[in-house]
């Protein structure tokens, strides 16, 4: 190969040089991406995942917290379409609000992001069974096996098994229930005092009826993920609190 004049030279550098710029400024992989329900992008320093809490005074069973403070609880059972997870959400964050999301193992599976989405927004996240059975009337290996799935999938997902534990389609848990979610780790099993009904859809004015009607200082509410009347009603339930001067937190907030 003969010699490279100095002038041609020049520009053969030139072009390298704008090859490596260009190579280091495009992604690697172009693959475009929809601005609908993106996940936030992995923070350097992840929201650390809380732990259980025991509560040496309190009973096995919460249904309630302090009345003494105007705070409450908005409980969210963590399973259905994902679409409306990231609604009620955005609506809780654009509120200021905190909530605590009760997730399904199976949920999780399918949802995998969603884990530290709920908590890197500072929401509370715990485990609300693995298949959402009827946990009550199961056996016990069966029953433990519940419990203890979804456990690993929060545990692998965040490094916890989760603040708190729900009974599958059940209010409160039967005593074998509870002595096997506190073996599982969990020391109180999380109930409610204000039920929306939303599960059985009839109607966002009847959602927003049923929380404001027996909501109060301390009330822990239970809601879905999964339906549409919670996202249409959670406007209307979140000015109804500001009207009576009610905070929703998380529900560690709420026994703080």
């Amino acid at each position: 190969m003969g010699r490279v004049p100095p002038t041609d030279r020049r520009t053969l550098l030139q072009a390298t040089a704008g090859l490596v710029t260009a190579t280091t400024l495009t992604p690697a992989c172009s693959t475009p991406t929809t601005q609908a329900h993106r996940a936030p992008p992995p923070s350097p320093h992840p929201t650390p995942a809380p732990t259980p809490h025991r509560l040496p005074t309190h009973p096995a069973q919460l249904t309630h917290g302090p009345r003494t403070t105007p705070h409450v609880a908005l409980t969210f059972h963590g399973n259905g379409n994902p679409t409306t997870a990231h609604a009620l959400l955005n609506q809780a964050e654009r509120h200021g609000t905190r909530i605590t999301v009760l997730a399904v193992g199976t949920w999780l599976d399918e949802n995998p992001t969603l884990a530290r989405r709920i908590l890197d927004a500072g929401h509370d996240l715990g485990n609300h069974t693995h298949h959402h059975l009827d946990i009550n009337t199961m056996q016990e290996t069966a029953a433990y096996a519940e419990i203890t799935a979804c456990a690993h999938r929060l545990h692998r997902l965040t490094g916890s098994i989760g603040t708190w534990f729900r009974p599958s389609r059940a209010a409160r848990a039967t005593p074998l229930v509870e002595r096997l979610a506190r073996r599982a780790g969990y020391p109180h099993v999380l109930s409610y005092d204000v039920d929306s009904l939303d599960a059985t859809s009839p109607g966002p004015a009847a959602v927003t009826r049923a929380i404001t009607a027996g909501i109060r200082s301390g009330s822990i509410v239970s809601l879905h993920f999964g339906y549409a009347d919670t996202v249409a009603a959670f406007p209307a339930v979140l000015e109804e609190l500001d009207r009576r001067g009610l905070t929703a937190v998380t529900t560690t907030e709420l026994f703080s």
